[in-house]
């Protein structure tokens, strides 16, 4: 499976949502500097934006493709595919329970960082079916070199990002509703809301109906294109606030399953209002906290993850591409993508 010089490797982006397109595209990026090329395949949103010069293949192209690895920010992915797996993540860990598990669908996961590299690695050696290389987050490539330098002065008046996970009981979109709702009048600050894309769509429909001079409704896929635009995120147990934190600018979140030094977390809608005053006064106290997590969470400054995760693979497949034992039968889970998929032929790889 090694490369050789004058032959185009292939490599296939997987999707099963429309945030891998923001993913992925910078490995993509990565992989055509090299010189070789890349395909897209969906098995949910997001194949309707690809756009001229992507390449979008069916089930029975890609086996014929044979493509080195597949890589995936999803949390499986069909075995039937040739290639190497390998995980790059949909995000940082915010403390919600399903970020560090394993299914079995995978040979390498590239991690984000020091803190989920240690714990992946742990169980890494426990089960002995994948390895671990850390390489950064490919999503973030394109950003981090927009944001490199100092950071900016807070705008006058300030501007605010409000974004909220989908999931009931770690949302804070319900309960906050009113306080979004008066701050958003009085044009003392400038709003900007977006929500996950599972978001309730009365939800939605509430917090669209706020719309005015003062307060926008973003529906961008990629929330990153949001963050220089903004001096503050608002949050909840959003991953999203993790990539946000990397700006080095501060985020105000309500009932966080893991606060910390790095967030002015708050219980009570009360307590919204101050906490953004303080969040804009950024204390020296705070802006060192939020410096030292985003070193623990994700190094990585030079913009340059994707093409990690390509030398990761090289890596792993001049060792031999194989773990010391094998991935799990995972019947049940084959089972169910290959019925999502629509694909009963054999796997063969």
């Amino acid at each position: 499976m090694s490369k050789q010089p004058d032959s185009k490797q292939h490599y296939l982006l997987y999707g099963s949502e429309r945030y891998a397109l923001a993913i992925l595209r910078p490995v993509q990026d990565a992989i055509r500097a090299r010189g070789d090329e890349a395909a897209w395949f969906f098995d949910g949103p997001g194949a309707e934006d690809l756009v001229d010069g992507e390449r979008l293949l069916s089930v029975e192209e890609i086996r014929a493709w044979k493509p080195r690895a597949v890589i995936t920010s999803s949390n499986a992915v069909p075995h039937f595919f040739p290639g190497v797996k390998v995980e790059t993540f949909h995000g940082f860990d915010a403390g919600k329970p399903r970020h560090i598990y394993i299914r079995g669908f995978f040979d390498l996961y590239c991690t984000t960082g020091p803190r989920d590299t240690a714990q992946f690695k742990a169980i890494a050696e426990r089960v002995g079916h994948f390895a671990v290389m850390e390489t950064g987050f490919p999503k973030l490539d394109p950003f981090m070199k927009e944001i490199s330098g100092p950071l900016p002065p807070v705008r006058q008046p300030p501007v605010i990002l409000y974004h909220s996970t989908f999931s009931p009981s770690w949302s804070a979109a319900e309960a906050l509703y009113e306080e979004v709702k008066r701050l958003s009048r009085d044009g003392r600050w400038r709003w900007i809301v977006t929500f996950h894309p599972k978001m309730n769509p009365e939800t939605v429909a509430k917090y669209k109906a706020l719309q005015n001079e003062h307060l926008t409704f973003a529906e961008n896929d990629n929330i990153l294109e949001l963050f220089p635009q903004v001096d503050l995120m608002c949050s909840d147990t959003s991953s999203a606030l993790n990539e946000f934190l990397l700006t080095g600018k501060p985020v105000v979140t309500f009932k966080n399953r893991r606060p910390g030094p790095q967030l002015i977390d708050i219980d009570d809608p009360a307590q919204f209002e101050p906490a953004i005053e303080r969040a804009l006064a950024r204390p020296p106290e705070l802006m060192q906290a939020i410096r030292e997590y985003g070193d623990a969470i994700h190094p990585y400054r030079d913009g340059h993850s994707s093409e990690r995760i390509l030398q990761a693979i090289d890596g792993f497949i001049a060792a031999g591409g194989r773990n010391r034992r094998r991935k799990p039968w995972n019947l049940w889970r084959k089972l169910k993508i290959r019925r999502r998929i629509g694909y009963w032929g054999p796997a063969g790889y």
